[in-house]
């Protein structure tokens, strides 16, 4: 029986016990009709595919995202291991689960990416477009600081907002350089900055620091219009000029690139649609890098929900 080992670690066949984070469970039926709970677990190394077989209760969907205790096998379905649970428990306040083997963590210092985030902010030279982006800043700084950016698609783990919106800030700056006579580096820093602020408002999290629903304004709205409309009030209580708060909103409501991808309208200025991409490629470069740190040199991966392919890690 292995204690305390990591999902990284197991191998077919091994018996395990330990903590694991419940990130999804869906209580279902076999064909014979009994009860069972498909579930993935988790800890900070990876994740998980587990079955509990005549299952009914009590642990089911509402218990996403909390920590429980589980002993189990180590199988495999399909060519990847998967779990057989035999037990499993809500984790205890007297059980003092190790929070840092349960979470994955951005591979980032978060005082450090704070204050360069900060410090990119402060360099906007337009004064309107800094004021908004710095105010926005100080209202979802803490938020920011340790929110995933996403469920489970990249930079779902705590801090991963913090690390994608740094990513992106340092690649719009550049670019900005790059082309000075096309961006208004202001309004491209400042949309990129603000960009994913109002997922603080579209997430539901658990006490583990992951986000386990959307909230009913996350489903109905979505944080690409909550994000505009706190622009447009902001912008409103600064005294920003219309004009200057239009164009931040249209950032916002654009970043997604196109309709079928989730934005509210198409990127139809130089910054908007330099940010779509930025995004793009700062989503998906981290997807590989995810990958990549459970593949081995010179492999294919499976097939890639997000990325719609398999990928290939050469070195």
């Amino acid at each position: 029986m292995l204690k305390d080992a990591y999902i990284d670690e197991l191998r077919v066949g091994d018996e395990f016990e330990g903590f694991f984070v419940l990130k999804s469970a869906q209580s279902r039926r076999s064909a014979n009709g009994k009860p069972f709970l498909n579930a993935v677990i988790a800890d900070c190394s990876g994740e998980l595919e587990a079955k509990v077989w005549d299952y009914a209760g009590p642990i089911g969907p509402a218990d996403a995202g909390s920590a429980i205790k589980v002993r189990g096998t180590a199988s495999e379905f399909r060519g990847a291991i998967q779990a057989t649970i035999g037990k499993l428990r809500l984790a205890t306040e007297q059980d003092q689960v190790d929070r840092a083997k349960l979470v994955p963590t951005a591979p980032i210092d978060a005082d450090a990416a704070m204050e360069e985030l900060r410090g990119l902010a402060a360099s906007i030279e337009d004064p309107d477009y800094r004021a908004v982006c710095e105010a926005m800043l100080d209202r979802h700084g803490e938020a920011l600081r340790s929110l995933p950016a996403g469920k489970s698609v990249h930079h779902s783990f705590v801090s991963g907002l913090l690390m994608h919106t740094l990513n992106m800030a340092r690649l719009a700056d550049g670019l900005s350089g790059l082309y000075y006579d096309t961006v208004d580096r202001s309004l491209l820093l400042a949309g990129t900055i603000l960009h994913d602020l109002a997922k603080e408002r579209e997430f539901s999290v658990s006490s583990l620091g992951l986000v386990t629903d959307y909230s009913v304004p996350g489903q109905l709205l979505g944080h690409l219009v909550m994000g505009a409309q706190e622009v447009a009030d902001t912008a409103r209580e600064l005294g920003t000029p219309e004009d200057k708060s239009i164009l931040l909103q249209h950032m916002l409501l654009s970043h997604h690139g196109k309709p079928e991808t989730g934005a509210a309208v198409l990127p139809l200025t130089a910054e908007a649609e330099l940010l779509s991409y930025i995004d793009l490629i700062d989503s998906r470069m981290e997807i590989y890098r995810e990958h990549f740190d459970r593949m081995e040199p010179g492999t294919f991966s499976e097939r890639i929900f997000a990325l719609e392919k398999r990928i290939y890690r050469h070195f």
